[in-house]
């Protein structure tokens, strides 16, 4: 038997490569002879860099940048030399995990360090860069990106604007005259637009502190921003999904450094070359740290489903939990699930490990 063990990260317990191994452990207990293969998968979120670095051999690039508050900092992302491609993660730079609770403030988070970490893989000699767009505290539309690359952002008084608030004044924007960047993707696990009641703002600014009063100022704010790059970049991005993907840098990497939004799964797939991968095996074991509807919306384990059933090969998920969502399970052959009754989640947490490998061998004696 080949078994393709090709899970996402349980986010906040284990990385990909971790959960992967883990099951990959538990079958061979049963399965001594199985043929396994891993390849631990992404969409775009945080951890997509990581299974870049890993799955193409890359290194990592440190770097200096400055976090959403504008703090100095080490930030990295992978490069592989021989294909002269750039994996970073705006999360890096932009993250929620860059800020403690308390410091959470959407009026002055920024993707400042976002561009600085364009600028320095594009001066390193990329041809290409892919972005993934998950985790961000942000809600600036990209603003703050341009800023570090060079874009000059004024009121109608011809003085700077320098924060969020203060884009309902923007009048002008002025491009830098030798902005130089090489391919871009964003690879996104969301397909939001920018703006209404889908967009970045109204959508994800609550999980980002955001108050109901600051919605209506941001909204404002980043209507502003489009008007006016609309007027003076002769683009519009809006509307397009992913725009609204991490606070509305989707928007912000389309308008500013012409990149091209995807969906995060796809990009990581074809990276890998996971189809070819998924072709040679008899089965595929996935997962993640929660199966439930938003894993339809564009989440690894959605996408490794949907591709083994394109190649007419049985697919299993081990997750940490699951709600009861039919169409959500109804992807694989079957779902195992680590949390049990009179379990707490900090305890399937902590025995994440263990209690892989536990499922592993419970999948393994069921096949």
């Amino acid at each position: 038997m080949f078994v393709l063990v090709a899970p996402d990260k349980f986010k906040g317990s284990l990385g990909a490569r971790e959960v992967a191994e883990n099951i990959a452990a538990g079958l061979r207990e049963i399965l001594p002879e199985a043929r396994i293969d891993i390849v631990p998968v992404a969409d775009g979120g945080e951890g997509t860099a990581e299974v870049l670095y890993d799955a193409l051999s890359g290194k990592w690039v440190p770097m200096r940048a400055h976090d959403p508050l504008g703090r100095e900092i080490t930030a990295r992302y992978a490069y592989m030399d021989k294909r002269q491609l750039a994996v970073m993660e705006m999360s890096e730079a932009a993250g929620m995990r860059r800020l403690q609770p308390n410091e959470r403030n959407v009026e002055l988070a920024n993707t400042f360090g976002v561009g600085e970490m364009l600028a320095h893989a594009a001066r390193r000699g990329a041809r290409e860069i892919i972005v993934g767009l998950g985790g961000s505290v942000t809600n600036d539309g990209g603003f703050g990106m341009a800023r570090a690359l060079g874009f000059q952002f004024s009121n109608g008084e011809n003085n700077e604007i320098e924060t969020i608030a203060d884009l309902v004044l923007l009048a002008h924007i002025k491009p830098p005259k030798d902005l130089a960047l090489p391919k871009i993707i964003a690879a996104a696990d969301v397909r939001n637009p920018l703006l209404g009641e889908r967009g970045a703002t109204r959508v994800f600014g609550p999980q980002k502190g955001v108050t109901p009063e600051q919605i209506e100022m941001l909204e404002r704010a980043l209507t502003k921003l489009a008007d006016v790059i609309g007027r003076d970049l002769g683009c519009n991005f809006r509307d397009e999904a992913g725009a609204g993907a991490a606070g509305g840098l989707g928007f912000g990497l389309m308008s500013f450094c012409g990149a091209i939004v995807r969906p995060g799964f796809d990009v990581v797939a074809e990276t890998i070359d996971l189809e070819s991968k998924i072709k040679r095996v008899d089965l595929v074991i996935t997962g993640e740290g929660s199966l439930d509807r938003q894993t339809l919306e564009g989440k690894a384990p959605a996408g490794v489903a949907r591709l083994a059933k394109k190649f007419g090969k049985r697919v299993f998920a081990i997750v940490g939990r699951a709600n009861d969502d039919r169409e959500g399970r109804e992807l694989f052959d079957g779902v195992y699930v680590l949390m049990r009754r009179g379990m707490i989640e900090q305890e399937s947490i902590a025995r994440a490990p263990e209690l892989l490998r536990g499922k592993a061998r419970e999948l393994a004696k069921d096949l």
